[in-house]
This record gives C-alpha cells, structure tokens and sequence, in this order.
C-alpha cells in the first residue's frame, strides 16, 4: 500500500512539474547548462535513445558541508537535457540532519521515499513530513528540509535548470532553528 501511495505521488508530482515547465522545445536549450553542475550527473541521453542508468552505477557523494549540516548522501539520478531543464537526485539525510537555507529559481518537487523529516518556509511554521508525502516549494522562496532528529529521510528532488543555475545557497540552519517543535501534523493520518 505504501509503495503505491510512493508511486502515485511520484506520478502526480513528475504530471505537476510537467504541466508547470511549459513547452519543451522553445528556447530550451539557452536554459540547460553549459558547464557540469557542482555535483556529478549521469549522462543524460541525446536524440531520441532510450538510456537506462542501471541502479549502482550512478555515484553516490557526500553532501558538502557548505550546503549542509551533518551526514547527507546525494545519488544524481537524472540532468537536465537540451529538450528538457528538468533534473532529479536522491538524497539521504542521516538523523538531525538538513540543508543550509536555500532557494530554486523555478521551484522545486520533493518526494519523500523513506523515514521522516521537517521543512520550513522562511517565517513560516516548521512543518513535519514523511514517506508518501510530497512538498512542493514555489520559485524564490527561501527554505531549508531535512530529516527528523531521531529517524533518517530519503527524498527525491526534483528541480530545473534557469541559466545553468538549480539552487541558490544561502546560510546554514541554526540548531535553534532546528530544534523549534513542528506545528502538529495536518492531513490524513497513517
């Protein structure tokens, strides 16, 4: 049940960022980078080719600590293409840990795979979140996430290329900051 509740939100949101991006095919290419982003990406693929990027072979890295406090793990899972702006990663975050503050130029889709986490808008509630949720966060806004400070997070990010940029990094989140209790859980229970 859980894993469709997963593939179902992973669906709506890929459905969501689609209709979001527009037209693939004007002026994408000035959008696309021209240089290779600050994390390693696999190949993206050219023409028409289907390209299947076999679990394993995509490299794993470390978080830099610029961008984050504590353990993160981040698995590029797709780049941006001359038809397409969009790119994916999957990233692990260890107990306690999360991201500086930060924003996307054209939002950002996270898909949350495993454990649970807290996000926050700047001035905004801190909010708690967890496997099968999905968070949208629109363009500009400045916001950080990260796992819980007692159970890991794994989410899939997805985000798109203006000019060769993905994220703005900004300072990283206070332990105060951190440690605010979230506002309780609204939704449907689990």
């Amino acid at each position: 049940m859980q894993r469709n509740t997963i593939v179902l939100a992973t669906l709506a949101s890929l459905s969501l960022l689609a209709s979001a991006c527009g037209d693939r095919t004007a002026g994408a290419a000035t959008d696309t980078p021209a240089a290779a982003p600050a994390i390693a990406s696999p190949a993206a693929p050219s023409g028409d080719s289907l390209t299947i990027t076999r679990a394993g072979a995509r490299p794993v890295q470390p978080g830099p600590a610029e961008w984050f406090t504590g353990s993160v793990r981040i698995e590029p899972l797709f780049a941006a293409t001359d038809s397409s702006r969009a790119a994916a990663s999957s990233v692990s975050f260890e107990p306690g840990a999360r991201t500086a503050w930060h924003r996307h130029p054209r939002g950002q889709v996270l898909i949350v795979t495993a454990g649970s986490g807290r996000v926050q808008r700047r001035g905004g509630p801190v909010e708690e979140f967890q496997a099968g949720d999905v968070i949208w966060t629109p363009p500009g806004v400045e916001h950080w996430h990260g796992a819980s400070p007692t159970t890991a997070m794994t989410h899939i990010a997805i985000y798109e290329h203006v000019n060769g940029n993905v994220v703005t990094w900004l300072e990283h989140v206070s332990d105060a900051e951190y440690g605010v209790a979230p506002r309780p859980r609204i939704g449907t229970p689990r």
